[in-house]
């Protein structure tokens, strides 16, 4: 008797807070303003979501500092349930490295691995002005005038910002990153020659690409994108360097495992689906639809992965 009086009042609040987070609307946040292809993912989820889990489901936007508003924002929210996020890897691998103590979040102390969504590759552009037509004849020129290593990337501390230090790291080349505010602005950059050189996430750059103003000549995955199939990636190309990006979701520390494993089975099932893999793919991302454990596990290795080379970039939060 003196058990049950411990233990009916626990499972009266477990499902109390269960209850609850299913009459309310779940809010996705997404730390970047619309437009580009996390975007685009984020409200494509949801969509598919709310009838899988029965409720409510909006997208909230909450742009700056890179990122890390929308991860402060999903740190602070009550772990009933009612707020997850979708993040891209920097935020959560690359950011604990590059700013230190000046992170206001820890990925693993903070936040609940919920569901790995999607992979992405990152691919090397030349403006269509530059004289080179493949990798090799671009690491010549820029040897030949170091001003040609100037690099772009919608961010300092992104990973393509990253990925760029690799490559010269690589190739033996001096390469400067620019850091411009958001995908925007660094791709008008690149189209009007006021920059030769970028390194993008493949999928935001495919338009740039399509009207001439840019070439693609590497990508970083592990085999070819299916976007640009008549391009080698990196390892082809003798650089023994590989680097996917990734979109998933997380909950609030202390969120309870079963509304956790209730989203990651509604968001796996959604990126699953043939039409939503179909969709994906054509925006330049891998479906993959992986759950909690996988995901830590993936947070772990990438986290371990980028923090020499971030070590090796100088890069300060500040910049």
């Amino acid at each position: 008797m003196k058990i049950l009086r411990f233990l009916v009042p626990a499972v009266l609040a477990c499902a109390s807070l269960c209850a609850t987070a299913q009459d309310k609307t779940l809010r996705i946040v997404l730390g970047y303003p619309p437009g580009a292809s996390s975007d685009l993912l984020t409200r494509l989820l949801a969509d598919r979501m709310r009838p899988l889990i029965g409720q409510a489901v909006v997208v909230e936007n909450k742009p700056g500092a890179g990122g890390i508003i929308g991860n402060e924002t999903v740190k602070a929210a009550p772990p009933d349930g009612s707020t997850i996020l979708l993040t891209p890897v920097a935020t959560m691998a690359a950011f604990p490295h590059s700013h230190g103590a000046a992170l206001r979040y820890d990925p693993f102390k903070d936040f609940e691995p919920v569901a790995h969504l999607t992979n992405f590759q990152l691919s090397l552009l030349l403006n269509a002005e530059v004289p080179a037509k493949n990798a090799a004849e671009y690491i010549a020129l820029v040897k030949k005038d170091p001003k040609m290593g100037d690099y772009a990337s919608a961010a300092a501390g992104s990973l393509p910002h990253y990925f760029g230090v690799l490559f010269a790291r690589s190739a033996g080349i001096d390469m400067t990153h620019i850091p411009y505010k958001g995908t925007g602005p660094a791709l008008q950059a690149l189209a009007g020659g006021e920059i030769k050189a970028a390194m993008f996430v493949l999928a935001d750059a495919l338009t740039l690409v399509r009207s001439g103003k840019a070439r693609v000549v590497a990508v970083s995955g592990g085999q070819r994108s299916n976007l640009a199939p008549d391009v080698p990636t990196f390892k082809e190309l003798g650089f023994n360097i590989e680097g996917n990006g990734w979109y998933a979701l997380f909950a609030p520390a202390k969120t309870p495992k079963d509304v956790i494993d209730r989203y990651a089975k509604a968001a796996i099932e959604v990126i699953r689906s043939a039409d939503m893999r179909q969709r994906l793919e054509q925006m330049g991302l891998e479906p993959t639809g992986l759950g909690p454990a996988e995901l830590a596990a993936i947070l772990r290795t990438d986290y371990d992965k980028w923090g020499p080379v971030i070590r090796a970039s100088g890069f300060k939060p500040t910049q």
